[in-house]
């Protein structure tokens, strides 16, 4: 459908909608501000647990995590509310908000205001303005032939969500997989922006070789993935051997699974958390094969359990290979 959309002609917007970018850049006019350019982008959702103060604070950490993937700073924020006119108790409302809104302290990030309606399901996110400078920006189109992939967070949010609705989840797996969610990108951004990042996206909805397709498709090259190095989140594999597979991953393998390759040595459930959509996921980062060794001595460090997973190769068919 945007495929259908006129591209937009203003020379301001560095980013629009036609990359599949993670969120929208403008620059901002040279009189007015010089260097400068808002990052703008929006995320809302339903609830994935059950407490409503940690749903607050994971709907803001994967609201920010985009402006954190374009190399931003988040500095306010609109709140996204949707919750029953009856028949719910307004203190549910009051913990979600109350989460987010401490979420977003911890960003530096103002929460300015919002918009609610009255819905029979739950939702909740925010719009987050952030600022960049332009050349400095990270996209999801830039990436080099003989960049290292480097992935910021383990995987596995969405069978382990889908294994706690079916009452299998472990409190260990669950924990684990709150704890990834409600963790903010700032460190990992603000520590990957001395390094020599090409290119970067979050690991969100799509999964990790979806958001991998975004990357290679927009810079015109291709990926490979060593599902070895790739790090799961406690209990996902088994989980994902047991078939608590989510509706978004059937969707994922359907849309991508075309352009993706595998080896024969991976097994099922292996492949099934490459496609795992993911709720406030890593960041994905295409960094200079020379830096990448102290990027990620840096970000292990700074406490960021940042992995090594592939590289980008010159393009070829298939699009993404993984052994």
């Amino acid at each position: 459908m945007l495929a259908k959309l006129p591209k937009p002609s203003d020379p301001n917007v560095l980013i629009g909608f036609d990359t599949a970018d993670d969120a929208g850049v403008y620059r901002l006019p040279t009189g007015l501000a010089p260097n400068v350019a808002l990052v703008q982008t929006v995320d809302f959702f339903t609830p994935i647990v059950d407490d409503p103060y940690t749903f607050g604070q994971i709907a803001a950490a994967n609201s920010l995590s985009d402006v954190y993937a374009m190399g931003g700073r988040p500095i306010s924020a609109l709140s996204i509310v949707g919750f029953p006119n009856s028949g719910q108790d307004v203190g549910i409302l009051e913990s979600i908000l109350q989460g987010g809104f401490a979420k977003m302290q911890e960003a530096g990030c103002a929460v300015i205001g919002g918009h609610s309606i009255g819905d029979e399901e739950i939702k909740f996110g925010y719009a987050v303005t952030g600022l960049v400078n332009p050349e400095r920006l990270w996209a999801n189109s830039t990436a080099r032939a003989g960049d290292r992939l480097v992935l910021t967070k383990p995987i596995g949010t969405g069978i382990i969500s889908t294994a706690l609705k079916g009452g299998r989840a472990s409190r260990l797996a669950v924990e684990a997989a709150v704890q990834s969610m409600i963790t903010l990108h700032r460190v990992a951004s603000e520590t990957a922006q001395r390094f020599a990042v090409h290119a970067a996206t979050d690991v969100t909805g799509f999964g990790l070789l979806g958001h991998a397709r975004e990357m290679a498709l927009a810079s015109r090259v291709s990926v490979a993935i060593d599902a070895s190095r790739v790090e799961f989140l406690p209990e996902a594999v088994e989980y994902s051997r047991q078939g608590f597979l989510p509706g978004g991953l059937q969707r994922n393998l359907e849309f991508i699974g075309g352009c993706v390759k595998f080896a024969g040595g991976v097994p099922p459930e292996v492949r099934h958390l490459l496609y795992d959509p993911q709720t406030s996921g890593g960041l994905l980062l295409a960094v200079a094969a020379s830096d990448t060794p102290p990027l990620l001595e840096a970000l292990i460090e700074r406490g960021v359990p940042a992995r090594e997973i592939g590289r980008i190769i010159e393009r070829t068919q298939p699009l993404i290979e993984v052994q």
